[in-house]
């Protein structure tokens, strides 16, 4: 490395200074700003354009990079947390919780052994062993943050699959396959995909709840060859919540692999409100939850917690000499637990959070929305032009505007945005065009929502 190189990349220099006081000072006045910009997307042209090439021999110098991020590349990027994004899940991270993400960065964690980071992993795993209790699992439960609900999905979908290849010994079905209601996230078929394992999807009635007696006629056919059920608590279109306590009620008469699927939902069970919705999560072999979504951490953070910790250990610890020193420890090594290696603490930002406010800021904060859902439902249904898809059952309000074609959407979507007045896409149930609120940021307001419904007349 040159002298010069060395210098300007690692010496704290008056250039280093200068760069870091910038950054700081732009986080402060992003994360302190009353007033979160909603912002909108542009053309790849205009970027161009307005940029330039930032990537250079010589370098911009950090003022004038972090100024083309300012004020051209992240006014061209929809903020997540604002109060009127409602659109997919949103994101509402703490302030506690963004404040803290910069300390993960500047600290220099690695997050995937115990040898190197055991002070952030016993941070991350007393957040996982209080979801865990939460979720009235057993006290042995835990597991690993993972960057996003479908590695979750995916990696405790391996680990029920090495469970039964275990159970099974030599006898092995010609293909293994996953049970799941024809509503299920698409990251579960994804991880089909990727594991070469086919999907026995279960119909489901108008309300898109997957029941038990479907799971239990998949059960009856593909026998052995199941190497889970996965059951949803809060799909990301409606909200809808299966069967969990019939289907895990089956597990007295089959033996198979639960796993919930909560990235969005499963955070209502905090809630006094929605609790008793979750009876039979407590029967789960497995579970995730986002704390990205409804639990406002930043991205990326999925919670992966398995009711037997062995059991993904026993799926996903890689072996080589050179990590022999880990291997042979038998710590709690995160990345033992998920299909990952290198990883950062991401669970540190929850844990400040949940550590600086306490849960019961939690529990209030995520009954706020969900009743903010239930009014919301009721102004809609007091509006003639408007028609309520169905009741909600978190905080997801789906609702259609009388003679509108999904061109009409469209049309509105895009003046909500460019007039800065919210960002609500189109969404779509059985062919039938839609719109569709989800509420997860305290922030959002009954006449935020109400200002909303009075651009469609």
């Amino acid at each position: 490395m040159t002298d010069s190189l060395h210098s300007r990349m690692h010496v704290v220099s008056d250039e280093t200074r200068n760069l870091v006081n910038l950054v700081l000072e732009y986080s402060r006045r992003r994360t302190l700003a009353e007033d979160t910009p909603l912002d909108h997307p542009t053309s790849e042209a205009e970027l161009r354009r307005l940029a330039g090439p930032t990537v250079t021999e010589e370098g911009l110098g950090s003022a004038r990079a972090l100024a083309i991020f300012e004020h051209i590349f992240a006014p061209a990027c929809i903020s997540t947390d604002h109060p009127k994004y409602l659109s997919f899940i949103p994101s509402a991270p703490t302030k506690a919780a963004v404040a803290f993400d910069l300390v993960v960065s500047a600290s220099a964690l690695y997050g995937g052994s115990w040898l190197e980071g055991a002070g952030v992993v016993h941070a991350e795993n007393e957040v996982l062993r209080w979801l865990a209790g939460e979720f009235e699992l057993p006290a042995g439960a835990g597991g690993v943050f993972v960057q996003g609900g479908t590695i979750g999905n995916l990696s405790a979908l391996v680990a029920a699959r090495n469970a039964q290849k275990e159970k099974l010994g030599e006898t092995r079905p010609g293909r293994w396959v996953i049970v799941c209601s024809a509503e299920a996230h698409s990251s579960v078929a994804s991880a089909a995909e990727v594991m070469d394992v086919d999907i026995a999807p279960v119909a489901t009635g108008e309300d898109g709840i997957l029941r038990p007696d479907g799971v239990r006629e998949a059960l009856d056919e593909h026998g052995d060859a199941v190497i889970a059920v996965v059951a949803t608590s809060g799909t990301t279109n409606f909200g809808t919540i299966d069967d969990i306590a019939g289907i895990a009620a089956l597990k007295d008469e089959f033996d198979f692999w639960l796993h919930i699927d909560g990235a969005y939902g499963l955070a209502a069970m905090l809630s006094p409100q929605a609790r008793h919705k979750f009876v039979g999560v407590e029967k789960a072999d497995s579970l995730i939850v986002d704390p990205h979504k409804w639990l406002f951490a930043p991205f990326d953070a999925c919670a992966l917690i398995y009711r037997d910790p062995t059991s993904g250990r026993r799926a996903h610890t890689q072996k080589a000499e050179y990590l022999d020193t880990l291997t042979d420890a038998q710590d709690w090594s995160p990345s033992d637990f998920a299909i990952q290696l290198t990883r950062r603490p991401r669970g540190l930002p929850l844990w400040y959070s949940l550590a600086s406010y306490g849960a019961e800021t939690y529990r209030e904060a995520i009954g706020q929305s969900i009743d903010l859902a239930r009014e919301i439902a009721t102004e809609i249904k007091h509006r003639e032009h408007l028609r309520l898809v169905r009741e909600p059952e978190l905080s997801i309000v789906v609702f259609e505007r009388d003679g509108w074609q999904r061109s009409d959407y469209d049309a509105w979507s895009d003046r909500l945005l460019e007039d800065q007045r919210a960002f609500v896409v189109p969404s779509s149930h059985k062919g039938r065009p839609n719109a569709r609120f989800a509420i997860v940021n305290p922030l959002t307001t009954f006449d935020d929502l109400t200002d909303i419904l009075d651009s469609m007349e």
